[in-house]
């Protein structure tokens, strides 16, 4: 199949260190190229990816958002698909709604997976105007705000089985990765360490959008001495951080559509303890990957018999649900699906 996949340009695929979306992509591509597909990738130009990179911005607009208008990137490059589209048999988007106006105007067929919450107020109005769109999600609960939907099927993340390794032993601290957010609540998660007695380890990114909440709520909470923060971490440094975490804490207060981090603490082996919003127990076996809990309380339980986990589990949780090989199955059926519905409905010449 000739392919398209189409990436937001706020960093580059895979990114350096953080990021989610552009992270998944470069997977999804390098496994489709991998089994013989013809890939053109529209991404930032600092990309590197094993497809044919078309170029929407010099550089990740991250680096430029102070300075420049994200979106003018983006709908430029969204522009450039239409007028490309007829190299392709099928586009795949990953830049959400922001999408929906260019692909209905390709002679191609079109996909988009949604990455982002569906419950912020406005968004029902504007899929209303766009309920045709075939849609992926990344969970079942991401869809809960919005299932009427033109939805094609739920397709969890995968990552590469030998991209972080096993870690049979844990060291003697927990990890939160992730961003630096409200959302996210850091701070549960240096509560939750300091009433279980342990040492909590901090790898996230500080946006400038959340530059306030880090200073007014954060900031004097990593200079307790159970606290370490490490800044930003890459898939370089994560096998160690996370691999050597007791366990990983994820005390979300937002209905997260899924939670990479969550499947690559497995693939080190280890445990989740994770609240039990948005996609969470999709991806966490409560006594068997981890625990869900509902409250810091909990949380606090949950860390206290964390041994009981077998970290093995855990490995063989994410080699089973959540590789990059389980994920580009998925797609490849759905794209399939797809061509052969877009043919059927294609009408028959007169004789």
């Amino acid at each position: 199949m000739r392919i398209a996949q189409v990436s937001p340009l706020y960093e580059r695929v895979p990114p350096v260190a953080y990021g989610g979306v552009e992270r998944v992509v470069a997977w999804l591509v390098d496994g489709l190229v991998a089994r013989g597909h013809d890939v053109t990738l529209f991404a930032s130009g600092d990309s590197r990816t094993r497809a044919r990179l078309v170029s929407g911005s010099d550089c990740a607009v991250r680096l430029i958002e102070d300075t420049a208008d994200p979106q003018a990137f983006h709908f430029a490059m969204l522009e450039d698909v239409v007028r490309r589209a007829d190299e392709f048999d099928i586009v795949h988007f990953h830049t959400d709604y922001a999408s929906f106006p260019f692909a209905r105007r390709l002679n191609c067929a079109s996909l988009t997976t949604l990455h982002w919450r569906l419950d912020v107020p406005g968004l029902s109005t504007l899929y209303r105007q766009f309920a045709d769109m075939p849609v992926v999600s990344i969970s079942a609960a991401q869809r809960a705000p919005l299932p009427w939907l033109n939805w094609r099927a739920t397709v969890h993340h995968g990552l590469p089985v030998d991209l972080l390794r096993f870690h049979e032993e844990p060291g003697d601290y927990v990890a939160f990765l992730g961003r630096i957010a409200p959302t996210k609540r850091p701070d549960r998660a240096i509560e939750i360490a300091r009433r279980a007695g342990w040492p909590i380890r901090i790898a996230a990114k500080i946006d400038n959008g959340d530059r306030a909440y880090f200073e007014q709520e954060i900031a004097e909470l990593f200079e307790l001495p159970h606290v370490e923060y490490c800044g930003e971490v890459g898939d370089s440094d994560k096998n160690d951080f996370l691999g050597r975490a007791r366990a990983l804490l994820f005390p979300i207060d937002w209905p997260e559509p899924f939670g990479l981090v969550m499947i690559e603490a497995l693939a080190c082996g280890t445990p989740v303890i994770a609240f039990d919003h948005g996609a969470a127990h999709e991806i966490v076996e409560h006594g068997v990957t981890g625990f869900l809990v509902h409250s810091v309380d909990e949380a606090v339980d949950a860390l206290a018999k964390i041994d009981t986990i077998s970290r093995a589990a855990c490995r063989a949780a994410f080699e089973r649900r959540f590789t990059v090989e389980r994920m580009v199955d998925r797609y490849v059926r759905i794209y399939e699906a797809m061509l052969r519905d877009a043919c059927d409905a294609q009408p028959l010449e007169a004789g």
